[in-house]
């Protein structure tokens, strides 16, 4: 009789560890599912495109679209599928990422005629890697939130290189309890996903690290400048410079001087990479942002001013590294 009971006892013990197991199957089945529901993707310029690219790469079926058509023949061609409108994009995919070039586009994107939210789905996850003014973030969260869908921005850092090479740092701002959702998706971009608080906190270390970046790369163009016209060979000073105090993404990574580096925007005539025209939109971000909160940047302001001279004087399409040539020709007049 206990041989019995004993036996009936594994059998009962058995069946709940294949039910367990079982679970486990269908929890893991349903999750790699939900991986492989499209997502959506609108903006596919210098830095969407690759980003774009990284998800397919990572499996995700991408929905794409960009207002100009050309921007989605390659993935077209690739055979993912290219919407009409972002509202067309909404309708195929819960799960969108918008790569926009300022603070309007992503109002008309979101908000427009033909935009996301005329036909988001409600629980749909909306992630904007827009650099925009952090109230615009605030407000677009509210509009979203009214159609029962999740806002969150994640702008990103990097630059191009890193966007290829899916080595971004996002910088997530929105509720706590989506971070875990979106994160699936930008570790597919980048390599470092960072929670910052609520809807709008990404925005604001997006800004004030560019205006740190761009005070940064003037101080190295300026550095730079110097010490080739006191006759040192720029390579030998940027080495110097790497190990030395004054070392910073700027000058070892990004180095704006044509020669000293292979891959990086000065070596190509300082094409690609990220634009002058962006760039001094992000420093009048901060500009906003530092006169709403009373905040004194100096030097972020100067920079405002040497980058706004640039777009005026034909560096807009160029990279911002280009601050270099720029000072190169000033000195001349």
């Amino acid at each position: 009789m206990a041989a019995v009971l004993m036996l009936r006892g594994s059998a009962r013990l058995l069946y709940k560890h294949r039910k367990v197991h079982a679970a486990s199957i269908a929890m893991v089945c349903s999750r790699a599912m939900a991986s492989k529901t499209p997502v959506g993707f609108i903006g596919l310029g210098n830095m969407g495109n690759p980003m774009a690219k990284n998800l397919v790469k990572h499996g995700y079926p991408v929905v794409a679209y960009d207002v100009f058509p050309e921007a989605c023949k390659e993935f077209q061609d690739s055979g993912a599928q290219v919407m009409d409108s972002p509202a067309d994009v909404a309708e195929r995919a819960d799960r969108i990422i918008t790569m926009l070039p300022s603070s309007p586009n992503a109002v008309e994107v979101y908000t427009g005629a033909n935009g996301i939210l005329k036909k988001v789905k409600k629980g749909s996850l909306l992630i904007d890697s827009s650099t925009i003014d952090p109230a615009v973030s605030k407000e677009l969260a509210k509009a979203v939130e009214k159609m029962g869908a999740v806002f969150m921005d994640a702008p990103v850092s990097g630059g191009v290189g890193a966007a290829r090479a899916g080595n971004l740092t996002f910088m997530v701002g929105g509720v706590e309890q989506e971070f875990d959702a979106a994160r699936e998706l930008l570790t597919c971009m980048g390599s470092n996903v960072i929670y910052c608080g609520e809807v709008g906190t990404g925005q604001a270390a997006k800004i004030c690290n560019n205006m740190l970046l761009a005070i940064s790369m003037i101080g190295t163009a300026e550095a730079m400048n110097l010490g080739i016209r006191l006759g040192l060979d720029p390579k030998l000073l940027a080495k110097i410079l790497n190990m030395s105090s004054g070392r910073c993404w700027s000058s070892d990574t990004y180095n704006p001087v044509p020669g000293v580096m292979e891959g990086v925007p000065s070596a190509n005539n300082y094409q690609g990479g990220f634009g002058t025209t962006l760039m001094a939109k992000d420093l009048g971000l901060a500009q906003i942002t530092a006169t709403n909160t009373k905040t004194p940047v100096p030097l972020g302001s100067l920079a405002h001013q040497i980058y706004r001279m640039m777009c005026a004087k034909g560096y807009a399409l160029k990279d911002f590294s280009a601050v270099f040539q720029f000072l190169r020709e000033e000195e001349n007049l």
